[in-house]
């Protein structure tokens, strides 16, 4: 993998850094990560690389959970990342339905354009780690470089026909940190 100069990385969070419940993650006690992501997450932090979250969350919008619960579940994240020295820089959440016509519900920029002006920071070349087609689409969209991981819904989305071929693929976010900061 060739290393790009950003010192940003750009993580989904559901079936990437947590277990993905295929229904919703609506409070800090369903909120389990995948083995290795807590380690990678302060592996890179260490290694001084500054970590932005994005994530859809359409059960906002459909009513199942409200936007402070949500704002809890990411909180205690942070929080259990930070406990271990870990350190992750901004959460940016997309509150709408799936078919809400946002703009910040991925593959659209909404977030990574918000999370660039509330940061003050640029997130081309970032790498960004995600589950879905509609993070790999993200990625390509705003010039990061996309990262599939096997994990949550990874495993279906390798069957999209929408995959772009050199599509860099990892069984989990432990196996990509430990390959990207490789020297």
């Amino acid at each position: 993998m060739e290393k790009k100069k950003s010192k940003f990385v750009v993580l989904d969070r559901d079936g990437v850094i947590n277990e993905d419940l295929f229904d919703y993650v609506l409070e800090p006690r369903q909120f389990k990560f995948i083995e290795g992501s807590l380690q990678a997450l302060i592996n890179l932090t260490s290694s001084g690389y500054e970590i932005v979250v994005v994530t859809n969350q359409a059960c906002i919008g459909e009513g199942l959970v409200s936007l402070e619960n949500i704002i809890k579940v990411n909180e205690h994240m942070k929080k259990e990342v930070e406990k271990k020295g870990g350190r992750i820089k901004g959460i940016f959440v997309c509150p709408h339905k799936r078919m809400g016509g946002c703009n910040c519900r991925k593959p659209k920029p909404g977030l990574l354009l918000k999370a660039e002006k509330e940061l003050g920071i640029s997130l081309e070349g970032a790498y960004f780690v995600g589950d879905k087609l509609s993070d790999v689409e993200a990625a390509i969209n705003f010039g990061c470089v996309p990262v599939l991981v096997k994990t949550g819904y990874g495993l279906n989305t390798l069957s999209s026909p929408d995959l772009p071929e050199n599509l860099e693929r990892f069984k989990d976010l432990a196996e990509f940190v430990r390959d990207f900061l490789r020297e």
